[in-house]
């Protein structure tokens, strides 16, 4: 049984720092990608950075780009999200997804569309004070 579970979340300063962590447990096979979405009340959920099992590639939304860094750990059974300069826009319940449809048959893969993604984390709240 896939699970994911996320933690680190929780209440911070604008330009102050949080990790996330999605531990990912009970995946069949190799070839899948991680993603880290965020969704603020009243907002849809959005894509923030994804990085694939096989090679490590990642990407990240514009809104993120130069503040936030994904990564595996060591086991490559956990996803990290450093989360750095924090504002208050990054406020939401950020949730850690799984992408089944391999990385390797997708060439779009990394554009984080949530209909291919099959697994969910219950999620963990993110708040930035000004």
């Amino acid at each position: 049984e896939v699970q994911l579970v996320e933690s680190g979340g929780g209440l911070v300063q604008a330009g102050g720092s949080l990790r996330l962590s999605c531990a990912v447990s009970g995946f069949p096979f190799d070839d899948y990608a991680i993603a880290w979405f965020r969704q603020a009340p009243g907002k849809e959920r959005e894509g923030v950075s994804c990085i694939s099992n096989i090679d490590g590639r990642t990407f990240y939304a514009d809104s993120v780009k130069g503040r936030f860094t994904i990564s595996h750990g060591n086991a490559k059974n956990t996803v990290y999200l450093q989360m750095n300069s924090l504002k208050p826009e990054d406020t939401a319940t950020y949730f850690c997804a799984a992408d089944s449809s391999g990385t390797q048959y997708d060439a779009r893969w990394y554009e984080m569309r949530l209909w291919n993604y099959d697994y969910w984390g219950q999620g963990t709240q993110v708040t930035v004070s000004s």
